[in-house]
C-alpha cells in the first residue's frame, strides 16, 4: 500500500468512527481440536456462525483451532491471562481447578451424548459446577459431552473376570481407575500412539468416545467393539472471561446463551447419529459390534461403583455429594 492510500485508509477509518457506525467486537476463540472433528464441524464452528447472525455482526470470532492459540491443557489459562477471550476447554484437562465438573468422568451413568449434554447443561444453568467456573474467572455459555466411552479390543470383553490383569488404555485418573476396578491396568498412551501400541500388542483394550474412533483408525486394530456399556465421559464447555463477558449488552449475552442452548444439544445429537452410522459400517466390515447382555452391565455397574466412591473421597468437598446425587438423578431421565 503506498503512503497516500495508508493515509485515505486512515482518514477514511475515521469518518466512519466520528460517524458513530456500530463496530464489531472481535472475540479470539481457543479450541484444541482440528477443524474436521465433530465436535469442531457441529459445535464451535456453528455456534460461531449463529452468534454473528443473531447479533446482527455486533460480535463476530477470530478461531484458533488445534492447539494454535494455546495447548488443550492451557486453553483456560490463555482466557484468564487475556490471550483468548473465549475458549472450548475440555473439563478434565482442568481437574485441579474443575474437580466437580470432573463429575462428567465417572462409569456407568450417562447412555448418550444427548442424555448426558442435558444433564451438564442443566449443571452449568446453576449449582456448584456453574459457580466452580465463575470462580475461575469465566462464564460458562453452554457444554456437551461425548458419547459414553467403549470398550475396544481383540477380544470380547464383557464381565469383570474377562478384564483381569488386560493392560487398558485409558484417559485421566478417573478413567484409569475404572479400569483398575474391572481387574485390569490403566495405561496412559497419547492417542496418535494408540493404534501402534495395539497392533504391537502393548495393549489388550481401549476406552474410547466411538465419534473419536475413525479419526485415530483404531477400527482397523481391533476386532470387537462394545456399544452399550457406559466407562466414563468427557465434557466441553464454552467458556468466555467473565469480565469481558458482563460488560457485553444483555442481548448480545442473551444471544451466546442461547444459540449455545441449541448448539449443545445439535451437536450431542450429531455424535450419537454418527455412532449409529459408525457400527453399521464396521459390522458390515466383520467388526464385531456387541451390546453387553444385562447380565454383563450389571456385574461391570457393580465393580465401577468403586470408582465413585473414590471420587468422592478424593475431593471430599461440601458440594461435591450434592453434585452426585444432581448428576445421578438427571442421567436416569
Amino acid at each position: 500500500m503506498t503512503i497516500a492510500a495508508k493515509i485515505f485508509a486512515g482518514m477514511a477509518s475515521m469518518l466512519v468512527l466520528g460517524g458513530g457506525a456500530a463496530q464489531a467486537e472481535t472475540l479470539s476463540l481457543g479450541d484444541f481440536q482440528s477443524t474436521n472433528h465433530i465436535v469442531s464441524v457441529e459445535g464451535t464452528t456453528k455456534w460461531m456462525q449463529a452468534v454473528e447472525e443473531a447479533t446482527d455482526g455486533k460480535i463476530d470470532f477470530n478461531h484458533f483451532p488445534s492447539e494454535q492459540a494455546a495447548k488443550a491443557k492451557a486453553q483456560l489459562d490463555a482466557v484468564n491471562n487475556g490471550i483468548l477471550d473465549a475458549a472450548l476447554i475440555g473439563a478434565s484437562y482442568h481437574a485441579e481447578t474443575l474437580p466437580l465438573n470432573s463429575v462428567v468422568g465417572l462409569p456407568g451413568y450417562y447412555g448418550s451424548a444427548v442424555q448426558g449434554t442435558k444433564a451438564l447443561q442443566a449443571m452449568l444453568a446453576e449449582g456448584p459446577l456453574r459457580e466452580e467456573i465463575l470462580a475461575a474467572g469465566v462464564t460458562p455459555i453452554f457444554g456437551f459431552v461425548l458419547p459414553p466411552y467403549q470398550v475396544l479390543a481383540k477380544e470380547r470383553l464383557g464381565g469383570p473376570a474377562d478384564w483381569e490383569a488386560l493392560d487398558v488404555r485409558t484417559s485421566g485418573a478417573t478413567q484409569a481407575m475404572t479400569a483398575r476396578s474391572l481387574g485390569g491396568v490403566g495405561i496412559s498412551i497419547p492417542g496418535p500412539e494408540v493404534y501402534t501400541a495395539i497392533e504391537r500388542g502393548r495393549l489388550d483394550a481401549v476406552l474410547f468416545p466411538l465419534a473419536s474412533v475413525p479419526g485415530y483408525k483404531l477400527n482397523e486394530v481391533v476386532s470387537h467393539i462394545s456399544t452399550n456399556g457406559s466407562f466414563g465421559g468427557y465434557s466441553f464447555i464454552m467458556v468466555v472471561r467473565s469480565d469481558l463477558f458482563d460488560s457485553l449488552d444483555a442481548d448480545v449475552q442473551e444471544a451466546m446463551i442461547s444459540t449455545g442452548n441449541d448448539i449443545a444439544l445439535h451437536v450431542a445429537k450429531a455424535q450419537d447419529d454418527s455412532v449409529d452410522e459408525l457400527v453399521a459400517q464396521w459390522k458390515a466390515e466383520g467388526i464385531d459390534t456387541y451390546a453387553f447382555t444385562d447380565e454383563e452391565l450389571a456385574a461391570l455397574r457393580e465393580e465401577m461403583a468403586l470408582v465413585t466412591e473414590d471420587w468422592v473421597s478424593r475431593i471430599d468437598g461440601e458440594q461435591t455429594q450434592n453434585v452426585l446425587a444432581t448428576y445421578k438423578d438427571l442421567t436416569s431421565q
